[in-house]
């Protein structure tokens, strides 16, 4: 990410690989009635091993969302990057955010992880939000850190507040 003249980095993440639980899940079970299905039709060996490479392969695509996925906020903006090759960049400035919500169910409250929703000004851009972070109370921190950072003037620095 290129920073602008006087942006520090707050906080900067992926989602956690607690919230892909769920792909990995069906992923997995997805992989179990293929290699049924196989194992059925031919023998018990190739049925395994078709297992084994439809699982590996949930498993890489998940990670590549995950790494891929990248969370950003600074003394001056909110950013989401994703993708690879094809990516995809939203961010606002600070100054815009008007309101932070964050989302936990019960699963996700024993995982540690959550969704934080971000509410700007000024933007018809409803889905501006962190999904799968870890703590998400941390997150809403390194906003407010972000705004007091903001009032207190560009030149000074975020991590002397």
């Amino acid at each position: 990410m290129d920073l602008h003249a006087g942006e520090e980095v707050i906080y900067e993440g992926h989602p956690s690989w607690r919230s892909t639980i769920a792909f990995y899940l069906k992923g997995l079970l997805v992989a179990v009635v293929i290699g049924v299905i196989v194992w059925l039709i031919t023998d018990i060996g190739p049925g395994a091993g078709t297992l084994a490479v439809v699982f590996a392969v949930v498993i890489l695509v998940g990670f590549i969302r995950r790494y891929f996925t990248v969370y950003t906020i600074t003394n001056q903006r909110l950013r989401i990057q994703r993708g690879i090759i094809a990516r995809h960049v939203q961010q606002t400035q600070i100054e815009r955010v008007q309101n932070v919500n964050t989302q936990q169910g019960v699963i996700q409250r024993v995982l540690q992880v959550g969704t934080v929703d971000f509410d700007t000004a000024g933007t018809g851009d409803s889905d501006f939000t962190f999904i799968g972070v870890n703590n998400p109370e941390d997150v809403v921190l390194a906003v407010d850190k972000a705004h007091a950072a903001r009032a207190a003037g560009p030149d000074q620095p975020a991590d002397a507040l």
